[in-house]
C-alpha cells in the first residue's frame, strides 16, 4: 500500500510528531509512505526512518495557494498512492481541489483527521469532505456529527497513540540529568513541575505561572519547567511569558528549556507534568505519553484530556480552570503512591492498527 500524509509543516507539536511516527511504523510494516509538508525539523527523521518527503508551500492560508491545486493534481498522478491523509486544513483544500477532479474509478482514496475541535465555517468544512473521517477522541466526534457530518458510518475514533516503548517508564540517563544540570544548576534537587506543550495562550503557559506562585509559596522545593517553543510568528509570547514571569517574582523558580527532542526524559524526570489549556483539547499526546512514563498528570476536566485521564489516572483531574484546587492537587500528588494504566486503545500500536484498517475497508469497496 502506498500512503501519502499532508500536513502544513514538520517542525514540533503533537500532529507532526504523530505524522512522523505514523510513517515510521507504516514503512517497518512493509507499506511505501509519502509525506508532503512545507517542511522542517523533522523531515531528516522522517526520511532517515524510511519515508520520502515532497515540500511544497502546503501550509499557506491564502488564495494565492490555489495555483497549487493544478501541479499537486499532475503529482498526485504521477505517484499514484492508494490513500491520501490529509491532517490539516489548508493543505486539504489543495489536496480535494485536485483529487476531485481525478477520474473517480482510479483516483486515491481520501482519508481525514480531524485534529482539533476546529471553528465552523466554510473553510474547516473541507475536513468533513474526504471519503472517511478519523476523529481522535469522542469529543471531537461528537462535534464533527453535530457541525459537519451526521453520517456516523463515516466516523471512525482512533485515538492518538503514544509509543509505549520510547515513552516507558525509569530515571533519566545519568549522563542525559548530568548534562542538564550543568545547563539549568536550578533544577538540581528539586521537585520539577512539568508544563510541556508549543507556547501559545490556548495552552495554559500563563495559567501555569499562576499556579506555579502558589505552589512555591507552599513548597519552596518545587520547580517549574516549561518545555517548547513559540511558532516564529509568535516568538513576542515567549518574551510576554518571561516578563510576567518576572512580575511574579518566578524568575528562580520557572525554566523556559525551549524546544526539546528529548522530551521523555523531562518526563522521567518531572514529579508532576501539567496540562492547562484554557480551551477543550481535543486529545491531548502529552497526557500520555507522560502516563506512560509512570508520571502523575493533573490537567483540568475538559475535553479530550478528561477523556484521556478518566481511562488511565483520574486521580489527576481538576475541575476546569480552578487554579488553587489544580495547585492543591499538584502538591498531594508530590511523592504519593499512584495508580496509572495506558490503557491499550491509546498504544500507537491500535492507532497503526485501526487506522490501516479504515485504509484497507475503504479500498475493499469501489469508489
Amino acid at each position: 500500500m502506498k500512503v501519502l500524509q499532508v500536513l502544513p509543516n514538520l517542525n514540533s507539536g503533537g500532529v507532526e510528531r504523530g505524522t512522523v511516527e505514523f510513517a515510521r511504523e507504516l514503512v517497518r510494516q512493509g507499506h511505501e509512505s509519502i509525506v508532503m509538508s512545507n517542511g522542517g525539523r523533522l523531515v531528516a527523521q522522517l526520511e532517515s526512518e524510511g519515508s520520502s518527503h515532497i515540500q511544497l508551500p502546503v501550509h499557506r492560508k491564502s488564495l494565492w495557494s490555489l495555483r497549487l491545486v493544478r501541479p499537486v493534481r499532475k503529482l498526485l498522478q504521477e505517484l499514484k498512492p492508494d490513500i491520501i491523509h490529509v491532517r490539516s486544513r489548508a493543505p486539504a483544500w489543495i489536496i480535494w481541489l485536485a483529487w476531485r477532479k481525478l477520474p473517480a474509478a482510479s483516483r486515491p482514496r481520501l482519508v481525514s483527521t480531524f485534529h482539533g475541535l476546529y471553528s465552523v465555517n466554510f473553510y474547516s468544512a473541507v475536513m468533513a469532505k474526504a471519503e472517511h473521517i478519523i476523529a481522535i477522541s469522542q469529543c471531537v466526534e461528537k462535534y464533527i456529527k453535530q457541525h459537519y457530518c451526521q453520517d456516523e458510518q463515516r466516523i471512525t475514533v482512533i485515538p492518538r497513540g503514544v509509543d509505549v516503548a520510547a515513552f516507558a517508564a525509569g530515571a533519566p540517563p545519568d549522563a542525559w540529568s548530568k548534562e542538564l544540570y550543568r545547563q539549568y544548576p536550578q533544577l538540581r534537587e528539586k521537585h520539577i513541575i512539568l508544563m510541556p506543550g508549543r507556547l501559545s495562550r490556548w495552552k495554559g503557559q500563563e495559567t501555569f505561572l499562576t499556579m506555579m506562585q502558589q505552589i512555591i509559596a507552599q513548597n519552596p522545593r518545587c520547580h517549574g519547567v516549561i518545555v517548547g517553543d513559540a511558532e516564529p510568528k509568535k516568538v513576542h509570547y515567549r518574551r510576554e511569558l518571561e516578563a510576567m514571569a518576572t512580575e511574579l517574582q518566578l524568575d528562580e523558580g520557572v525554566t523556559f528549556v525551549g524546544h526539546r527532542s528529548d522530551i521523555a526524559e523531562f518526563y522521567r524526570l518531572a514529579d508532576i507534568v501539567c496540562h492547562m489549556s484554557s480551551q477543550p483539547e481535543p486529545f491531548g499526546r502529552t497526557l500520555t505519553e507522560a502516563l506512560a512514563t509512570n508520571t502523575p498528570v493533573v490537567a483540568f476536566d475538559r475535553g479530550g484530556a478528561s477523556e484521556s485521564l478518566s481511562a488511565c489516572f483520574p486521580a489527576g483531574l481538576v475541575p476546569a480552570d480552578d487554579v488553587q484546587g489544580f495547585a492543591e492537587k499538584v502538591l498531594s500528588l508530590l511523592g504519593a503512591e499512584v495508580d496509572i494504566k495506558v490503557q491499550p486503545e491509546f498504544h500507537m500500536q491500535h492507532q497503526i492498527e485501526a487506522t490501516i484498517s479504515v485504509y484497507q475497508r475503504l479500498l475493499a469497496v469501489t469508489p
